[in-house]
């Protein structure tokens, strides 16, 4: 079923048989884009010969000689040195049998004794979520659904910032509106939150505890810290759960500060010899491993900075039991990166244990023009604003369509747009096509006897549906699910461009009508499978 493993396999083994030691990963296969020219090729060649002393022409012939597979009919030599490889048909017809035995586990992967760790968006809770967390949230989302597809264990993680400065500032904030409700003047600093938001929590503590609280100490202050860290996180929850996104575990720096993980941390990193003091600041030779210079972890004041408890909530992740570790973050977090790797490393953990994917930013286009500010407020779109004018699935589709470390220019008008300039209009629609079909031809018994599917059209929308695996697999590996959008936009081309070229229900072809109708069915199977896991609905009727 999985023929690109099948030809990878048979290249290794034809190299095994001249002698030659290859490293698979070496192997790449991409599918022909002309019939003429195989199903499939490979410049596994062009990369080798020199190092094993061929020219190349010599040894693809040689690798030709020495090739056998089940899939494949016939392997041919091309140009320079290129294999193509030709497709067994029944190898491709048996596509559609396994899809529609295995439904929407097709595609899964052999289940793993490995777990990751996924943390995305992690908003401090001080006010609406940005359209860069909306971004964070597809992503974190997206990735964690493929690792599970491809048969990892997930933990889904969002990390709490209750503590420090911002906290502080919020509750002085909260506090401030709640007084001016009394008749108070509004008292706000320049590090002070301004958001009218915090108005309404205001109201709400006023209708609860009346004028209990007026009296600036601070024990009212930690109340009202409290009480603001616990609103605003309530809506960043409420808005993921209203965009598809779940967590199984969250984490909050307060628990972490209590927890005595820190202390222990730094203990350590003293006895083995990997801080200094300077200026009275204590520092962590983080240059001693990945990065470009050494990093604070408790200021002059004896006031521990943001990165020491990041190191011990990190390392209390990986205690847990994830073997990987994978962080989400915002464009502005390149810096970040090795410094953390490095004091993971003084722990005794991997450089490999921890990934870090950095996403760039989102623009936001309307007649064409780029709109920075909502209508509603004054102020930057936030993510519930976008979400409630073009729908979930709307952003969740075409800010997955772009790999992460480019920019997504989302344009409002596109994502609306119900033609097949929009890719997540034009793909929901093959899926509902594929249904209103299925429906039609409910009468005909399905014939999953692929060999009666002879278009080349047919051939192309099999090969493309086994693929499949191979796509949830890379998409995993990558942690790229653009990879899946990019091939769930081509499933639908293949699947319209099929619907235009071909009758599927013939009344007087009842064999053929009952194939291509399986052949539909597997099709409106794997559309909705790759829906399900970029968290879009797939729809039976548009």
């Amino acid at each position: 079923m999985e023929n690109q493993k099948a030809i990878e396999e048979g290249i290794l083994a034809s190299y095994k048989r001249l002698n030659l030691s290859l490293d698979p990963r070496l192997i790449t296969l991409e599918a022909s884009k002309d019939p003429k020219h195989g199903d499939y090729a490979s410049n596994i060649v062009l990369k080798t010969a020199k190092m094993y002393g061929f020219k190349p022409l010599e040894l693809a012939t040689k690798v030709a000689d020495n090739f056998s597979s089940d899939v494949v009919e016939r392997l041919e030599v091309a140009g320079p040195g290129f294999l193509n490889f030709f497709l067994k048909k029944s190898s491709l017809a048996d596509v559609m049998k396994k899809i529609l035995e295995e439904g929407e586990h097709f595609g899964d992967g052999k289940k793993k004794n490995y777990t990751i760790n996924v943390e995305f968006v992690s908003a401090n809770p001080t006010g609406d979520l940005h359209l860069g967390h909306t971004r964070g949230a597809v992503l974190g989302d997206t990735i964690s659904n493929i690792y599970e597809k491809a048969g990892y264990q997930v933990i889904r993680e969002y990390y709490l910032n209750d503590c420090g400065n911002q906290v502080r500032h919020l509750g002085l904030s909260l506090q401030a509106r709640y007084r001016e409700l009394f008749g108070y003047p509004l008292e706000l600093g320049d590090d002070d939150y301004h958001g009218v938001d915090l108005i309404a929590i205001a109201e709400k503590i006023k209708e609860e505890k009346g004028d209990e609280l007026l009296e600036q100490n601070e024990e009212n202050l930690k109340w009202f810290m409290a009480r603001g860290i616990q609103e605003e996180f309530q809506k960043i929850q409420n808005d993921l759960s209203d965009f598809g996104v779940r967590y199984d575990v969250y984490s909050r720096e307060s628990e972490i500060r209590a927890s005595g993980l820190i202390e222990k941390i730094l203990a350590e990193f003293k006895v083995k010899g990997y801080t200094y003091e300077k200026d009275g600041a204590l520092y962590l030779k983080t240059t001693s491993f990945l990065d470009d210079k050494d990093r604070p972890l408790v200021k002059s004041d004896g006031v521990y900075t943001y990165f020491l408890p990041d190191i011990a909530y990190h390392y209390s992740k990986k205690k847990r039991g994830a073997d990987l570790l994978v962080d989400l973050l915002g464009a502005d977090h390149h810096g970040y990166i090795n410094r953390l790797k490095s004091a993971l490393m003084m722990l005794g953990e991997s450089q490999d244990s921890l990934a870090v994917d950095i996403y760039q930013l989102v623009r936001v286009y309307r007649d064409g023009q780029e709109v920075k500010m909502s209508k509603r407020t004054g102020k930057a779109i936030t993510h519930r604003e976008l979400v409630e004018e073009v729908g979930k699935d709307a952003v969740r589709y075409l800010f997955v369509e772009r790999a992460s470390g480019i920019h997504v220019d989302f344009d409002i008008d596109l994502a609306v747009k119900k033609s097949k300039d929009n890719p997540l209009y034009y793909a929901e629609y093959a899926h509902a096509r594929c249904a209103s079909l299925l429906e039609l031809g409910k009468e005909y018994q399905l014939n999953v006897d692929g060999n009666l599917l002879n278009t080349e059209k047919e051939a192309k929308i099999l090969k493309h549906l086994a693929s499949f695996p191979e796509i949830i697999e890379n998409s995993a590996l990558q942690r790229a699910p653009w990879k899946l959008a990019s091939y769930l936009d081509e499933l639908a081309r293949l699947m319209h461009e099929y619907y235009a070229a071909n009758k599927i229900i013939d009344s007087v072809k009842k064999e053929l009508t009952g194939a291509r109708l399986a052949l539909i069915k597997a099709i409106k199977i794997v559309l909705k499978e790759g829906f399900r896991l970029l968290g879009v609905n797939a729809y039976e009727k548009m």
